[in-house]
């Protein structure tokens, strides 16, 4: 496997290779990787994101997963990266995490079939999926508040390629805390066949990234908390969250809201209708 890393270096975007502790660049560069300040690892025109896909996930819902899997979109606004702030807005409170595999394609697919679906990816990268959902009442639908908000989408440290991604576990922490622990063997459709259905209608282009889901476990988090992803084989995406500076605005638009919905989706299911606490943070 070889892990590429995209970083700011002498005030240019720079390539890189990992070489242990060190990414070196294509000029024989060298920066030692806990000192560099990393940019996402990729430059997609698109970032596509499946709703439900893990198991656990589903029963923790205690929904019945769809036929056939269904998708959101992530502008590339929202892109992040390793060690970067992720902005919780003034007036907002129900900010979750999501540790995901996000797959990263290396060449154009349209109209491929799963078999053929796994020529087309360059590699593999860890995201955290974040979801503002203070907006799920009004983008429940699209939502494009709830997941593309400036800051939610960090991807990396690096693109790992020639990974396998059977059998890998998957967990995040919060402060140090696992909070969600999973594998991508739960997952209900597999990278390739998501490459596959997204390409029947939508071409894809080398950088563009699909997120494949997160297992249960997903929660609200707060300005300060250090929120890691950490996918075995691809390494550990490292974050914390921030406030953002200015309110959100209330002079046009809708407005955050803390309705049953919002508050039962952040914490997990429909608590108060299963009669069962939401856990103490």
């Amino acid at each position: 496997m070889t892990e590429h890393r995209r970083i700011l270096l002498d005030g240019a975007a720079v390539e890189t290779v990992r070489d242990g502790d060190e990414l070196i660049a294509g000029d024989g560069r060298r920066v030692k990787a806990e000192e560099a300040t990393h940019l996402p690892p990729v430059v997609p025109s698109k970032v596509i994101a499946v709703h439900l896909n893990h198991r656990s996930r589903v029963a923790e819902f205690g929904v019945r997963l769809p036929a056939a899997p269904t998708y959101f979109h992530k502008p590339t606004s929202a892109l992040n990266s390793h060690k970067g702030a992720v902005v919780r807005p003034e007036g907002c409170k129900w900010l979750n995490y999501e540790g995901e595999v996000a797959l990263v394609i290396g060449r154009t697919a349209r109209n491929v079939s799963p078999a053929e679906a796994g020529g087309c990816i360059a590699g593999y990268t860890v995201a955290n999926d974040y979801g503002l959902h203070d907006f799920r009442d009004t983008d429940a639908g699209s939502m494009l508040r709830v997941k593309g908000s400036d800051t939610l989408c960090p991807l990396g440290p690096g693109l790992v390629t020639g990974w396998d991604f059977h059998g890998k576990r998957l967990r995040t922490y919060v402060n140090g805390r696992v909070v969600q622990d999973g594998s991508t063997d739960e997952m209900n459709w597999d990278m390739h066949y998501l490459v596959a259905d997204i390409a029947r209608t939508i071409t894809l282009y080398p950088g563009d990234v699909l997120l494949s889901g997160t297992p249960a476990g997903s929660r609200p988090v707060h300005p300060g908390d250090v929120v890691e992803v950490e996918v075995e084989g691809l390494g550990r995406l490292v974050n914390h969250v921030v406030t953002g500076p200015t309110a959100i605005r209330t002079d046009v638009g809708a407005q955050p809201t803390e309705s049953e919905e919002v508050r039962s989706t952040a914490l997990g299911g429909d608590w108060e209708l299963r009669g069962v606490r939401p856990p103490k943070r």
